[in-house]
């Protein structure tokens, strides 16, 4: 594995040959550090939301205000993780089609013009050995969406004095038909009545 400032770097966990910034159904996990219960309990199938549990509902629900090419699909915040749909309707990047590049966070970008069909959807071998800024998250892309969600999630719960912090990561899984997205949203709507059969359960 290829060091980074004399470490090893750590490969990214989005899917190499895809933009995020693309229109498109990502299924979103972000969980809490170590998997600690900072968003309240499961009762009765029914989850009771913390202090920082409400402040991670409301804070989701207020995406589309500060991201216009969201909308907002099924969510729940459960005891140590929060899942949800964001759907992006429309690429945000009009004026540079001609240089759009993949999101790869710890890796090198690499160069698409536009979203791969099923037919085309092949590897691509040439690397570009971009700078840093070329690297780091797009505007309007799903990483850039999640990481202030985040950040305005701690934000708040440390200014009121509550003890929270996220997993430095998080879990998408882009969501290719109708079928996925029903059985998708419906996983996220019963999360809390399933709770103990849930992996994340701890």
């Amino acid at each position: 594995m290829e060091k980074f400032q004399n470490k090893y770097r750590i490969p990214s966990a989005r899917h190499p040959y895809w933009d995020y910034r693309w229109p498109g159904a990502y299924f979103i996990t972000i969980c809490t550090q170590n998997r600690v219960h900072y968003f309240g309990k499961i009762n009765n199938g029914k989850m009771v939301l913390s202090n920082v549990g409400i402040i991670a509902d409301i804070l989701w629900h207020e995406i589309p205000h500060h991201a216009p090419n969201v909308e907002l699909g099924a969510f729940v915040v459960m005891p140590n993780h929060v899942h949800g749909i964001l759907i992006l309707t429309e690429n945000g990047n009009d004026n540079d089609n001609d240089n759009v590049t993949v999101e790869t966070l710890h890796a090198t970008s690499l160069p698409l013009s536009q979203p791969p069909t099923d037919q085309s959807f092949q590897p691509i071998r040439s690397y570009q050995n971009e700078p840093m800024a070329k690297i780091s998250p797009k505007p309007n892309s799903v990483s850039t969406i999640v990481r202030s969600y985040k950040s305005a999630v701690t934000k708040h719960a440390r200014r009121l004095g509550l003890e929270f912090a996220w997993q430095s990561r998080f879990h998408d899984h882009i969501i290719r038909d109708t079928k996925s997205f029903n059985r998708i949203t419906h996983y996220i709507i019963n999360n809390p009545a399933n709770w103990r059969e849930d992996k994340f359960f701890k």
